[in-house]
């Protein structure tokens, strides 16, 4: 937070969700030149890819970006379940004709921050950088904060925010379960203690003494008024710029958020990644889940269903599609983010 008080530090109190596998550094430019906070998702980049879209951003905006990582614990492996859940999709891969190989991934797709990624990025000196999944290390805090950086996490209960504020975050990103994408929950997997952003938010601001961002289902300049008028310092919102020009969403992706049909029907799964995220409901949520017992751990179970995804929407299909969404997709229009931006800040 700067000395007046703005905890973004940008021209309006709006936060772009950093939406992994959707955007690049183009999408967080446009929203920082447009007077929002532009975020950059990382944590399916390696320390080369970052940087070079680091220095692609710096490059073309002088406003402050935020940096996303997750901080998840990697997996270990059990071959046995992993056995289970390619039961599960069998039938799909025969329906799709090719072949998955028996053994389960030496690893997933997704990596926590490192010292490898904070050695790449330490000159950049990120204003801000945000986690998902908790925070990291002790020494990687101490680490970041040494660069001036502001570190954000995301809390999807009270206790989350606690020990978030309690652990070295600056500020709180309060994700109500309405989100598109992953659930940030790391103290709990257990879904029942998920609540609306609307009743979550202003619990976490009577529970903690920093700045508190509020996310899901913002969608407007006047919902995210109403998250202000409940004690948000800023509002963080993802679908909104699913089908903005400078998006990197899919043909297929796009159409799905054009069909109310469609994106008015959404659920957390598991089904995809092996941790809980808000997307569209489409054929394999339908059928094996939308929580699947079998799935693996995250990020595992992405990998065998990437296979699927990429048959499927070679034939037009989005039915192994991680379709991302958030409960309110009203707002998702083909505009650009800088019409986007200013719409949800009311200018």
């Amino acid at each position: 937070m700067n000395s007046s008080g703005n905890v973004t530090d940008t021209t309006h109190p709006v936060v772009q969700a950093p939406m992994a596998g959707v955007q690049n550094s183009t999408l967080a430019i446009a929203v920082c030149n447009s007077g929002g906070l532009g975020s950059l998702p990382c944590a399916m980049l390696t320390p080369e890819q970052t940087v070079d879209e680091l220095t692609t951003l710096t490059a073309a905006t002088s406003n402050p970006y935020n940096v996303n990582f997750f901080c998840h614990q990697q997996p270990v492996i059990d071959a046995q379940h992993y056995s289970q859940w390619l039961k599960l999709l069998r039938p799909y891969v025969a329906e799709l004709a090719f072949d998955l190989p028996d053994e389960p991934p030496v690893e997933g797709g997704r990596q926590p921050f490192s010292h490898a990624m904070a050695d790449s990025i330490e000159s950049f000196k990120p204003p801000v950088i945000s986690f998902h999944f908790g925070l990291p290390e002790k020494d990687l805090i101490k680490r970041v904060k040494s660069w001036g950086s502001s570190i954000w996490s995301s809390a999807t209960t009270v206790d989350e925010a606690k020990w978030l504020a309690a652990n070295g975050a600056d500020v709180i990103i309060a994700q109500g379960y309405e989100a598109g994408g992953h659930r940030g929950m790391f103290l709990t997997d257990d879904l029942t203690t998920q609540s609306g952003t609307m009743a979550l938010l202003p619990q976490i601001v009577h529970s903690v003494d920093i700045p508190v961002i509020a996310a899901g289902g913002i969608a407007s300049a006047q919902s995210a008024e109403a998250a202000i008028l409940l004690g948000a310092a800023a509002t963080q919102s993802g679908t909104c710029y699913l089908r903005c020009d400078e998006a990197n969403t899919s043909d297929l992706h796009r159409m799905a958020l054009k069909d109310a049909a469609q994106y008015q029907h959404t659920a957390v799964t598991n089904v995809f990644t092996g941790r809980p995220a808000r997307g569209i409901v489409n054929r394999l949520i339908r059928e094996i889940g939308p929580i699947a017992a079998h799935a693996p751990a995250f990020p595992l179970a992405s990998l065998a269903v990437t296979t699927l995804r990429a048959k499927a929407e070679a034939q037009g299909s989005t039915d192994f599609s991680p379709l991302w969404c958030g409960q309110n997709a009203s707002g998702c229009e083909d505009v650009s983010a800088a019409t986007m931006t200013q719409r949800l800040a009311g200018v």
